[in-house]
């Protein structure tokens, strides 16, 4: 069934944090709802705002529509990283049930300002709003953050955003690093500690996933993390699988016997991120 980030939040509080995995192609969709199936999880489906255009906004809607009657799995198809408040508007009105607004690079107050303009249009509609307060560095769908720019979520800020904008979820900084997968992240758990015990009446967001241990997985999901980003080790896993068979293609051979193990190691990565991110 088709949930907001708000439902899901609430039907799995104090069991889980819940997967977000990025789609890169429609090719990905079916094997990412059957590894959530296959562990009994419920599932983020997230586009950056590239992909969405790529596939298609109503081509997406329709798919998880099919999917997840097809495997009785409860997912939230949202929008991620979105600057641009008319593609959240245009992503909102196909049927997403999820949008990020990202003002992280603006100021505080502004930042405020233009998520309240997405959390009044969003919520007529029941649908969910992520926001963002400090900034995550690396790379998210071609834009780049230098690690040096990014800055830890100051705990005063994210306090007044979340009471000013009324958001459902917030993405915090806590040194995790888009699109890291050659190293593990910092995790300054100090500060996901104080943010957690303060802010209990939204979903704490990790993104930069893919970057954590996961040891400090198990730990942030225990300290309060409600939805963690996965991004990075999906496109990465699915470029390795097709370079291994497109590499033995013969003409006639069939496209999807090529696509098959990429999106069988797509599979067990939902499911293996699945069961990490369960309470124990």
């Amino acid at each position: 069934m088709i949930k907001s980030l708000k439902q899901l939040f609430e039907e799995y509080d104090g069991k889980r944090a819940i997967g977000s995995f990025n789609v890169h192609c429609l090719e990905m969709l079916p094997a990412m709802l059957e590894g959530a199936k296959e562990v009994d999880a419920p599932i983020i489906i997230q586009t950056s705002p590239g992909t969405a255009e790529y596939i298609g906004f109503d081509l997406l809607v329709s798919s998880i529509e099919t999917l997840s009657e097809r495997f009785e799995v409860d997912v939230c198809l949202h929008m991620d990283h979105c600057k641009d408040i008319e593609i959240i508007k245009k992503a909102i009105d196909a049927g997403y049930t999820s949008v990020m607004y990202d003002g992280s690079s603006l100021d505080i107050d502004e930042n405020i300002k233009n998520t309240k303009i997405v959390t009044a249009y969003a919520s007529v509609k029941g649908v969910s709003v992520e926001g963002e307060v400090g900034t995550i560095g690396g790379a998210e769908d071609g834009m780049v953050v230098s690690e040096e720019n990014a800055m830890y979520t100051h705990p005063d800020d994210a306090y007044k955003f979340v009471r000013e904008t009324g958001v459902d979820a917030i993405a915090v900084a806590i040194g995790t690093v888009h699109g890291q997968y050659k190293s593990k992240a910092n995790i300054n758990f100090e500060l996901l500690e104080e943010l957690s015990s303060n802010m209990k009446e939204v979903g704490i967001v990790l993104h930069g996933g893919t970057g954590v241990s996961d040891q400090d997985m198990r730990r942030c999901v225990k300290q309060g993390m409600k939805k963690v980003n996965v991004g990075t080790e999906l496109n990465k896993s699915y470029i390795e699988e097709v370079n291994k068979t497109f590499s033995t293609a013969k003409p006639l051979t069939s496209l999807r016997k090529l696509l098959l193990p990429a999106n069988n190691r797509i599979k067990d990565i939902v499911m293996e991120k699945s069961k990490l991110f369960q309470l124990l």
